[in-house]
């Protein structure tokens, strides 16, 4: 220190006794929202599962789990909206396939299909994180297009129509916040 006082970096303030009175009750509709989250998000997964389940692939359905999180607890983020959750999702099962198609499935190429997907979603804005697992998934399961339909489309589809329709039963939400 050089001849002075050192400035606090947090500067304290005296609590204001109305605040800790409304801290609780926004404490409560912060409980009461994530649990209207979670019940949404159990029948969201819950369609989408029983929609497209596959016995022969289960990890291909991976996915729709990160997807859960974003369209029911993180549906107001730019991840969450329909441009990304579509464009991620079939395009990046698309580049998988098509490099499976291509170029077998060689750990190169399930590099090649990753990073390409990781550009795709860049450059259309279409970054969905979840999304990012397809490729690997559509490598290694040596998926044909028709993925695409079911059990990618179909289980995209689903949960975005229960995030639609349950975000409209809580009064403030709604769900899409921007469709494109």
């Amino acid at each position: 220190m050089l001849g002075g006082q050192v400035k606090p970096l947090i500067r304290s303030r005296k609590a204001d006794p109305t605040e800790q009175v409304h801290a609780v009750p926004n404490r409560w509709g912060h409980l009461i929202g994530l649990g209207w989250s979670a019940v949404g998000a159990s029948i969201g997964i819950a369609l989408a599962l029983w929609l497209v389940a596959n016995e022969q692939s289960p990890f291909l359905l991976a996915s729709l789990g990160g997807t859960t999180v974003f369209l029911f607890a993180l549906g107001h983020t730019e991840p969450a909206q329909p441009r990304a959750l579509f464009g991620g999702h079939l395009g990046g099962a698309f580049i998988g396939i098509l490099c499976y198609q291509l170029f077998g499935d060689a750990l190169w190429v399930s590099v090649l299909a990753v990073v390409l997907t990781m550009i795709y979603m860049v450059t259309t804005r279409t970054i969905h994180p979840p999304a990012g697992a397809n490729p690997l998934f559509m490598v290694h399961n040596h998926a044909d297009f028709m993925v695409l339909l079911n059990p990618v489309g179909a289980g995209i589809l689903a949960l975005f129509l229960v995030a639609m329709f349950w975000s409209r039963l809580q009064p403030g939400k709604e769900y899409p916040v921007k469709w494109w």
